[in-house]
């Protein structure tokens, strides 16, 4: 349906601003009509990453990141594209941020390019016109009263550390991303106080080390058909060196930096609520079996020392063993936890139930079969995106697990978006007037107020994305943005959904960031 000018489009908006129309259930529906419950420092924002949105891919002294080298390589990209210019937020970001802030957001996650600040690795100099764009990004936001939240990587790391050491798969990667993590304190610490270390740990040692779909592509049978890689073996590995990375970043600021630089620091990890497929108990234990086998994998480690006990009795054998000396530096934990939200989906146990083959049902992935649809009807509204059904009651959910599992350590939303793939025959005009993304973000919305108001330490919310841009594999063929962006011209256009933000957040009482004192000299390499 085409919404064709601009009086229809407002008139749907101010239908949409009214009480959040689609809501878990009538209580959170009244709840919606009610005073808002966010605190008046609750902090509102929206997120990108540095190889999605900067372009400028060998700009002033910039190295070859691993997607620089994937995306080159025919057939790895849905429409043969890459992020060499993706949408120039490196040369944009001036405009970006002015977008940013007529939203009336005070906060903004975007990622560093590591490639950026070290284009060998630890191997090599500091590049210092990387340092100093980063300083002229932070400083710009400080300047429109909009708090940085810096997340150090993003999926994206020098192709240099791949070449010598097979990046993630040596423990030697835990030194570099240390290293790293203590430049950008040193050059960044005084104006962000808010750190995430890595980006979905959970999501990257899928995609790829077991399924091959993602750099450096490592995968076996039956699982994907790669060159090279074990996807039985290769995840442990992986995760277990990324785990141990975040824990020596956080040792690093924790010893050197917090206490002068008065920051936090935390990790992102992907979130799915995974829904019983039935009453069973057998099911039920398996959606327990899902979660430890994802973000608990993770999490626990992180937070308890250990890795989860369901994951011990399946594959304890496979999984790589803490030394003393990791323990002790796993004791540093984190601040908060950051929180990536889109969707949810069934879980059938495969321990006590016959199980066709399937994602989840390998023992390597805990024997717990996923299904978006039960009996044939999906979980929640389809959408373009295979992998996305619209299930809100998953937000509520899945925060209420994170509160009850991890003692409601502090957490943000960090991602939670609608996306959708370009059809050929859609119009500049159909994808500004983006009421499935206004839907989608109001109910989700509802779900987090609702996790709010029952107790959860909920400190913020991001909305993925900015704007447009390279998603990965679906290269642009896949639009998450609150602006369009037309791909030839690079110009920007608010959506529908940007000027719906913009108005919910104005009905809570924000408050703008203080910027940090600081000197105009910073930290040279």
């Amino acid at each position: 349906m085409n919404f064709p000018t601009v009086d229809t489009a407002l008139f749907l908006l101010m239908m949409l601003l009214s009480p959040l129309f689609i809501s878990c259930d009538q209580t959170t529906l009244k709840q919606s009509l009610d005073p808002s419950p966010f605190p008046s420092n609750f902090l509102f924002g929206t997120s990108t990453s540095s190889y999605q949105v900067e372009g400028a891919y060998l700009s002033e002294g910039k190295g070859l990141s691993n997607w620089d080298v994937f995306t080159h390589t025919p057939g790895n990209i849905d429409d043969g594209s890459s992020g060499d210019v993706a949408v120039d937020h490196y040369h944009r970001y001036l405009e970006d941020i002015d977008l940013i802030e007529s939203l009336g957001v005070n906060s903004y996650r975007f990622s560093i390019s590591w490639a950026r600040i070290l284009p060998k690795g630890r191997f090599g100099y500091v590049n210092s016109e990387g340092i100093n764009h980063y300083n002229k990004v932070i400083d710009a936001l400080l300047l429109k009263g909009i708090q940085p939240f810096v997340t150090l990587t993003q999926f994206d790391s020098p192709q240099e550390i791949e070449d010598k050491y097979r990046a993630w798969l040596s423990p030697e990667s835990q030194e570099d991303f240390g290293y790293f993590a203590d430049i950008c304190f040193k050059s960044f610490g005084d104006r962000v106080k808010y750190w995430f270390t890595i980006n979905e740990p959970n999501m990257q040692v899928n995609l790829s080390y077991r399924l091959g779909g993602h750099p450096p592509a490592h995968c076996s049978q039956p699982f994907g058909n790669c060159s090279q890689g074990n996807s039985e073996e290769e995840p442990f590995i992986a995760a277990h060196n990324l785990i141990l990375s975040h824990a020596t970043a956080v040792d690093i600021y924790r010893t050197k930096y917090q206490k002068d630089q008065g920051g936090s620091i935390g990790i992102i990890l992907n979130t799915v609520w995974f829904e019983p497929i039935s009453n069973s108990t057998a099911d039920k234990l398996a959606a327990e079996r899902a979660q430890s086998f994802y973000m608990n994998w993770f999490l626990d480690p992180i937070i308890y020392g250990k890795y989860p006990a369901e994951m011990m009795n399946i594959v304890g054998s496979t999984l790589p063993k803490f030394s003393s000396r990791d323990t002790e530096k796993l004791k540093q934990g984190l601040d908060f936890i950051g929180i990536n939200h889109y969707t949810s989906i069934y879980v059938q146990d495969c321990i006590f139930s016959l199980c066709k083959p399937g994602p989840g049902a390998s023992k390597t992935e805990g024997f717990c079969l996923q299904s978006s649809q039960k009996h044939g009807v999906p979980i929640g509204e389809p959408t373009t995106l295979f992998w996305l059904n619209v299930y809100p009651q998953g937000m509520w959910k899945i925060i209420k697990y994170i509160k009850e599992r991890y003692k409601n350590t502090p957490m943000f939303i960090t991602e939670n978006g609608y996306g959708e793939i370009s059809m050929p025959n859609s119009s500049t005009e159909d994808l500004l007037n983006d009421v499935k993304r206004v839907e989608y973000m109001a109910s989700y919305l509802d779900a987090l107020i609702t996790a709010v108001r029952d107790g959860a330490d909920v400190r913020g919310y991001f909305v993925w994305s900015l704007l447009d841009s390279f998603e990965w594999t679906y290269g642009y063929t896949s639009r998450f943005g609150l602006h369009h962006v037309d791909f030839a011209t690079l110009k920007r256009t608010p959506k529908l959904s940007a000027t719906w933000y913009k108005h919910f957040i104005a009905k809570h009482k924000l408050i703008k960031s203080q910027s940090p004192k600081h000197t105009s000299k910073h930290p040279q390499f």
